[in-house]
């Protein structure tokens, strides 16, 4: 068989991920404050977009809403109505006006020249401002850290400047909770230096407030807040060393460790319950974001589910096209038209993906209202199976496409806030063939047997599978036992003996 060299032409399919298709599919998963901080982004580089009025419809439209009727007599929901609202345009004014720039005028001083110190107060007063005030925010001292303050204490009670630098390596090795996260004895190789020096440092900052930091385990935290309170006595030590018998509440076995009588054992427990298991909560380290939601459903008079878009998390941009005409019509070198035309088609790309993205969404949400109809209308124990391939095949897109939907979008609804993802469940077959029930509705009704059990009639995991499998759902104990742990509810055994603890108490 002989090997030869030939050209041949192929016609073949293939998936090309444009730049603008790979911004499309950035853009569908990102949250609301994420897109935000995009779109900002965007107006900054590119000239021809710019920033909507608030009262102007983003590019989305301000509201676009869907009417899924869920006590409709076939089941189905009507199709999603979207209201296209035209996006106006505002001529903007050139920024360089005649005069604007005067060669003979000295140049302002750069931020590198400074002295230290002053180069924020130079950028906040050599930036433009519409009004004569200064922001007096800008110059406000962010709120220390747990590691600035922990710096800080280093540096006053440490003098040594081995110990002082072994002090602030263990700094960073403190939590948010103000624990000691790595090994000291990895520490200490690491330093160059002895496993007993770096105990001896950490002595020290276990000195520093708040009391309890730099603790290497709980016991070791709540010991050191009983040495501040002068509390720290032989039974209360005996007490720390076994906080698993308190956690399960074996008032027994606690009375015979401790070698004291009910009443100071009782005592004993309440000192530890008025401890600090995390002091470095009390420093905030990141800002905590509150929750804003994507879409809004609500009931309609007619007994149908108004599913809306929340138009403050839609970015209202603009293409500006009277300032694009302006400017070309006086650009004259080859690199300044095309710079212009990537502007204006990256500027409405971005308008027509952020207008796409709305619509997804509203469409996925209208959809998610539709098949879990009895959840909206009775509550989470009629919350039905569902997953992202049946909701991909009646809207007619992609799996994929949903997840990035329903990832970091939230629902506002009369039962709460919830993230889309979370009507997402997996099924629960029925018993003798029934239907099939989602997880999180069996998840609640667990809760709602263990809740609603006495201290004398504590109900085990076999008792709860006989109980699931009468009200026809069809589940393992080991499952029932999973789910259990996941809500963070003990054992039988533990429960009983809290209960019990309780009547004795």
């Amino acid at each position: 068989m002989a090997l030869t060299q030939r050209l041949q032409i192929r016609q073949s399919q293939a998936l090309v991920m444009t730049p603008q298709l790979m911004q499309a599919i950035k853009l569908l998963q990102l949250s609301n404050l994420d897109l935000t901080a995009y779109v900002e982004a965007e107006l900054e580089r590119n000239p021809l977009l710019e920033r909507g009025a608030d009262g102007e419809p983003s590019a989305a439209g301000s509201t676009a809403e869907a009417t899924t009727n869920g006590a409709a007599e076939d089941g189905t929901a009507p199709a999603a109505e979207f209201a296209d609202n035209a996006s106006g345009e505002e001529a903007r004014e050139d920024p360089l006006e005649d005069g604007a720039l005067d060669d003979n005028a000295p140049a302002p001083p750069r931020l590198a020249d400074l002295p230290a110190g002053y180069s924020e107060w130079a950028a906040a007063s050599t930036s433009p401002r519409d009004d004569g005030d200064y922001n007096l925010e800008s110059f406000v001292s962010a709120e220390p850290t747990l590691a600035d303050w922990l710096r800080e204490q280093v540096t006053l009670a440490i003098t040594d400047p081995i110990q002082r630098m072994i002090g602030h390596y263990l700094v960073d090795l403190v939590d948010e909770s103000g624990y000691i996260a790595g090994d000291l004895a990895a520490a200490a190789e690491r330093l160059g230096t002895g496993l007993a020096e770096i105990e001896a440092v950490l002595a020290i900052l276990q000195t520093f407030e708040p009391p309890g930091i730099c603790a290497r385990n709980l016991a070791e935290c709540l010991a050191i807040q009983l040495k501040e309170r002068n509390r720290y006595d032989p039974a209360m030590a005996a007490l720390i060393g076994r906080l698993d018998l308190v956690a399960r509440r074996d008032v027994t076995a606690l009375r015979k460790i401790c070698g004291v009588g009910d009443e100071d054992l009782a005592e004993m427990i309440a000192e530890l319950r008025r401890l600090n298991p995390k002091p470095g909560l009390a420093f905030g380290s990141t800002v905590v974001q509150p929750i804003v939601p994507d879409v809004f459903v609500r009931a309609a008079p007619d007994g149908a589910w108004l599913v809306e878009l929340n138009s403050d998390t839609l970015p209202k941009v603009l293409v500006n096209q009277t300032y694009y005409a302006e400017v070309s019509a006086t650009a004259r070198r080859d690199t300044e038209k095309s710079y212009l035309a990537d502007c204006l088609q990256n500027a409405t790309w971005l308008v027509r993906a952020l207008d796409q993205r709305a619509r997804t969404i509203l469409k996925v949400a209208n959809e998610i209202v539709r098949q879990q109809d009895a959840f909206f209308a009775r509550g989470v124990e009629h919350l039905r199976p569902l997953n992202l391939k049946t909701v991909a095949e009646a809207i007619g897109m992609h799996e994929s496409t949903v997840s990035r939907v329903t990832a970091n979008k939230y629902m506002a609804t009369s039962r709460g806030i919830f993230e889309l993802k979370y009507f997402f469940t997996s099924a629960i077959a029925g018993a003798h063939g029934g239907e099939a029930h989602s997880a999180e509705a069996v998840r609640h009704r667990i809760r709602q047997l263990i809740d609603a059990e006495g201290a004398s009639d504590i109900l085990s995991d076999d008792t709860i599978v006989e109980k699931l499998r009468e009200a026809g759902i069809e589940i393992a104990r080991r499952t029932v036992a999973k789910y259990r742990e996941s809500m963070r509810i003990p054992s039988s055994v533990q429960r009983r003996r809290e209960k019990q603890a309780a009547i004795v108490n």
